[in-house]
């Protein structure tokens, strides 16, 4: 695993998007109780976004942890918030991948974990769900090369 104590990194640097087991994380979406449509993030509105459903009615989901590259870049710019701020001489480039959800088949877009960099990196390959901190030490998801 990555830099994660598990007995102090406990605060999400988003409430509700994902759980806080550092050996296993998941993403939490939404799934519409009437046509099975999942959403992540959740939706905040009452009703879903599926044209052909008229359903008001969600429930909490688990999404799948692992999926497959689908696209991938260099970030070489310091986020926005909610991510947090470091000092412009400590930044360091990052790389961002969308991966596709193995049994959801939607597309998330996450960091990728410290120390892969974008040549290590080739569409089509398994990904991971992880836990690492941000400078302010609150956790987010990451995405790293499955074992």
């Amino acid at each position: 695993m990555s830099d994660v104590n598990p007995k102090t990194a406990s605060v999400p640097a988003l409430d509700g998007w994902f759980t806080l087991d550092c050996e296993r994380p998941q993403l939490l979406g939404n799934r519409c109780a009437a046509c099975g449509t999942v959403y992540f993030p959740k939706l905040k509105s009452g009703y879903c976004r599926n044209p052909d459903c008229d359903g008001e009615a969600f429930e909490e989901t688990a999404l799948s942890r692992t999926g497959t590259l689908w696209s991938y870049t260099n970030a070489a710019y310091q986020p926005p918030e909610p991510f947090a701020q470091v000092d412009k001489d400590a930044f360091k480039p990052f790389a961002i991948a969308a991966v596709e959800l193995e049994a959801e088949k939607m597309i998330v877009l996450g960091p990728i974990v410290n120390g892969t960099g974008v040549e290590q990196l080739k569409v089509g390959m398994r990904m991971e769900l992880a836990l690492e901190p941000l400078a302010d030490g609150k956790l987010t998801w990451k995405w790293k090369v499955a074992a």
